[in-house]
């Protein structure tokens, strides 16, 4: 059940969300007619606010109605400024185009397009002012695609619980509205504890062996790949990345809208980009009066100018008879989890996947309460991911790193891992 202060907070921002939102779709006309606006959609906005709240059951996600009443307002706002000689053709296609994106999978990446010129075409002998057209747009396109694609994209596993009810969520979040490559130091500064930069010979988890399961005994390991794993500072890593068509312009939108400005999950576009080198370490934070690593944080970003390409907090954990990899991305106030399960591979490799019958591997964004630490995860479900690393015939260290939605393959990374030269070999157990 929501928690009556987060109700208020929630039907406080519809009510904002609803008023800018009357008074961009009234437009340029007096301003008793903007107030009035603002007023009556404000009003209406925070009363759905409150209704789908208090009919919200627990592991649910506000009703679709709601849902897409907010996001038809929210769709007004970025085209308020933008002038009436505009096509409205040009208006709706680009909101579209927006939406579709956002909705990530390929069939509403053009849809989005489509719904948004048909609407800007009906629009134009009245040549309606342009946040009228975007909120018709999306109010369109949400409507057409909740009728077609009816499987559910988000489900809501809990809300404010304890970290120690979700072991399969890593509960860091960053606490600016930047990732960037120094979050493991500021957050050794919220957390306190032992912060070391660039830990030499060190891996992104301490032993295979924790990871043991019925699928997965790490005995029939290649050292090769044990090594990676354990101690991971000693290879470098080159990167060449393989994008679907169809995904290049909704992560294009997203890689400049979002990931560059976050700091954070900015995959290259291409070889070119992986051209500039990728620099690989791994920070760490050890907590007081403990010995034992309590965060590792491995940072990927280009060589030339240090700009992030990911910054991954990486845990393991047992559940039952299994060990998992749960990797974290510090989003701001949130983190985005992906709980991976080992299994075998013959020639000595190691797969992790997400894509399993089992309740544990998937995919969790997770909001943290910045006061009482509290989270609420949403499981993304329709995301799947797979990294296999392996020795291929020539001894060399490999890994491809494929990416699904909704079962439709849309990237996948292709690694070159190479033990650096600088750097003392050991015999490792098999």
């Amino acid at each position: 059940m929501t928690h009556e202060p987060q109700l208020r907070e929630q039907v406080g921002t519809a009510a904002l969300i609803g008023a800018l939102a009357g008074a961009a779709l009234v437009g340029p006309r007096s301003l008793r007619a903007r107030l009035l606006g603002a007023a009556v959609a404000g009003t209406a906005l925070a009363a759905g606010e409150a209704v789908a709240r208090a009919r919200q059951r627990p592991g649910e996600i506000p009703a679709l109605w709601q849902r897409i009443a907010v996001s038809t307002a929210l769709a007004s706002l970025p085209t308020w400024p933008v002038s009436r000689s505009v096509d409205p053709r040009v208006v709706g296609a680009v909101t579209g185009m927006v939406a579709g994106g956002l909705g990530v999978r390929p069939q509403k990446v053009a849809l989005g397009p489509l719904v948004g010129l048909v609407v800007g075409g009906l629009s134009r002998p009245r040549s309606p002012r342009a946040p009228v057209v975007s909120a018709a747009t999306v109010f369109a396109f949400r409507t057409i695609s909740a009728v077609t694609f009816r499987d559910e994209q988000v489900s809501l596993l809990a809300e404010r619980v304890q970290a120690a009810d979700l072991p399969f969520v890593v509960p860091l979040e960053s606490r600016s509205r930047y990732v960037g490559t120094g979050y493991v130091r500021e957050l050794a500064r919220a957390l306190g504890g032992t912060y070391e930069a660039e830990v030499q010979d060190i891996g992104i988890v301490a032993s295979l062996d924790d990871l043991a399961g019925p699928d997965f005994d790490p005995a029939t390991v290649d050292p090769l790949v044990r090594e990676f794993y354990e101690h991971t500072t000693r290879f470098t890593l080159d990167i060449v990345p393989e994008w679907r068509q169809w995904v290049r312009p909704g992560y294009l939108l997203y890689r400049y809208a979002v990931a560059r400005p976050l700091g954070q999950a900015s995959v290259p576009m291409n070889e070119r980009e992986t051209r500039r080198g990728v620099r690989s370490r791994i920070d760490t934070i050890t907590a007081e009066g403990n010995d034992a690593i309590a965060v590792r944080g491995w940072i990927r970003s280009y060589a030339d100018t240090d700009e992030p390409i990911y910054v991954g907090i990486y845990t393991t954990y047992r559940d039952a008879d299994r060990g998992y990899v749960s990797v974290g991305f510090p989003l701001p106030q949130s983190s985005f989890t992906a709980t991976l399960l080992p299994r075998a591979r013959s020639g000595g490799g190691l797969v992790l996947t997400s894509r399993s019958d089992l309740d544990q591997p998937g995919h969790y964004l997770t909001y943290v309460d910045p006061e009482s630490r509290e989270l609420t995860a949403l499981g993304v479900l329709g995301f799947g991911e797979e990294l296999d690393v392996y020795v291929d015939d020539a001894g060399a260290l490999r890994a491809e790193h494929a990416f699904w939605l909704f079962g439709i393959p849309f990237l996948v990374l292709h690694y070159r891992i190479t033990p650096k030269s600088d750097v003392t070999r050991v015999t490792l157990h098999p």
